[in-house]
């Protein structure tokens, strides 16, 4: 009994992640101002736990799973030139914005 709760704990816990994890989770959306595309690279990290155990015709089952997602670099595809910035211990917005200076007279023009 106890094998079948477990069973049905790590179904559980795995129904449904393949929505969230994805390229796309690693790589984001691009952006495309003006002639510059921008796509953002994070790092995905995922950890699962499950158990079950059966005493005395009572099964009883538990599980868990986290996440974590940071940005780690960003790749920029400007006229032909590829660059890819690390972000990780930067403002990525600033480091962004100073590599895509169109970006801000763009915004600035609304």
């Amino acid at each position: 009994m106890a094998n079948n709760n477990f069973d049905q704990t790590v179904s559980s816990l795995f129904q449904g992640l393949d929505h969230v994890i994805s390229t796309k989770t690693v790589v984001g959306e691009p952006q495309v101002i003006g002639d510059t595309i921008i796509l953002p690279l994070v790092d995905v990290s995922f950890g699962m736990g499950a158990g079950a155990f059966s005493k005395d015709n009572s099964s009883n089952g538990a599980g868990g799973i986290g996440g974590k997602m940071s940005p780690s670099a960003i790749l920029v595809i400007q006229n032909g030139q590829t660059k890819l910035v690390n972000v990780r211990n930067q403002d990525a917005i600033t480091k962004v914005l100073d590599m895509v200076p169109e970006a801000v007279n763009k915004v600035s023009s609304i």
